[in-house]
């Protein structure tokens, strides 16, 4: 209710003038408009707004880069946004956010409650691509490196952003290159772009923890808030002679490791929300260092129907002199047909690179 509200008054304010903000104000009122269908501004409304809104606070790239991958902000809107970074230079650093309230905790679910738990999520996974429709959509990819570090955060540097339409037909993946940064590219092969590149994100990396022949190993994790749900995380261990998670390097280099990695239910459906594979006990002699893989699962609409579909990732990887990693974004999903089309030129500029 209180989001509802909030949004409603946010819309009301639009044709007011000289609206003053700190950095989190703004955010919260940012985040409560763009969720909310039944007071959702457009794109150059919402800008016209921006245009009028004084700043107490200075706004700083960081908080740009998330409110432009958490919200579907228009070229206009965060064109506006970044005219707000710029004037604010001069301004004192905003207030951290507040901490979320503390939740009561709960209970650890006994061991048969867990045992009937994981055997519900298993069903899930192994039966997840087949209850898929065929559907295209974008994936945008924004690839970033940086010199490794011992302590700290590294300091990426952007090195380019793929756009790819991705086709799912027949429980099979295809990806064809569309977008080069802002250069068109011609329906490439992905692997023309060269670089860290991962794939399977529709069901193969949550179906090989789950395979019988892997024989992974399941304990509970922790009870977590993730987008301010309850999830229970789980972790797992998959060991090298039942692996078939492959790290490749150059083309001509392949090899498979054991991983591990955790997952998250959740706890009244027990459906997968997130899922991380970490690749362990990698061969001194190969270049790759180490690998991780993190891919996030939220509700879409699908021609009246709702899937549960990925729309995120984050893939590290560590070259011994050099670590990368890749942002994935999924988008725009339209179910597949012979004249499905998606409009790229639109699309594409939804959300521009961030400054770096």
């Amino acid at each position: 209710m209180h989001s509802r509200v909030l949004a409603l008054l946010f819309a009301v304010c639009l044709t007011a003038a000289g609206q003053t903000y700190t950095v989190e104000k703004l955010s919260t009122a940012l985040k409560s408009i763009a969720t909310d269908s039944q007071h959702k501004a457009g794109d150059a409304e919402l800008a016209a707004y921006l245009a009028k809104v004084k700043l107490t606070e200075r706004l700083d790239d960081r908080r740009l880069e998330e409110l432009q991958t958490q919200l579907s902000l228009g070229p206009k809107t965060m064109a506006a946004l970044r005219k707000l970074r710029d004037q604010s230079q001069n301004l004192p650093a905003a207030a951290p956010p507040a901490p979320p309230p503390a939740l009561r905790p709960i209970p650890v679910p006994p061991p048969e409650e867990q045992k009937a738990i994981l055997e519900d999520v298993r069903k899930y996974a192994l039966s997840y691509s087949q209850n898929l429709p065929d559907f295209i959509c974008l994936e945008v990819e924004r690839r970033y490196d940086a010199p490794p570090v011992s302590a700290g955060s590294p300091d990426w540097r952007k090195r380019d952003e793929l756009t790819k339409r991705l086709s799912y037909f027949e429980q099979k993946e295809d990806y064809k290159l569309v977008m080069v940064n802002n250069s068109v590219s011609t329906n490439q092969d992905v692997k023309s772009a060269g670089g860290s590149q991962s794939f399977g994100d529709f069901g193969s990396m949550m179906r090989q923890v789950f395979e019988p022949v892997t024989a992974a190993s399941f304990e509970w994790g922790a009870w977590h808030t993730w987008h301010g749900q309850r999830v229970m995380t789980f972790d797992y261990r998959v060991a090298l002679e039942n692996s078939r998670y492959h790290l490749m390097y150059d083309k001509d280099r392949d090899i498979v490791t054991a991983y591990h990695g955790w997952f998250e239910v959740d706890p009244t459906t027990h459906v997968v929300m997130r899922i991380a594979v970490i690749a362990e006990n990698i061969p001194p002699d190969f270049p790759l260092k180490g690998a991780s893989d993190v891919l996030e699962y939220d509700y879409q609409d699908l021609s009246g129907q709702t899937f549960l579909l990925p729309v995120k990732a984050e893939i590290l990887m560590n070259a011994g002199d050099r670590i990368t990693k890749n942002n994935k974004e999924f988008r725009t999903y339209r179910k597949y047909s012979a004249d499905a089309l998606i409009k790229y030129d639109g699309d594409l500029t939804a959300n521009p690179p961030v400054k770096h």
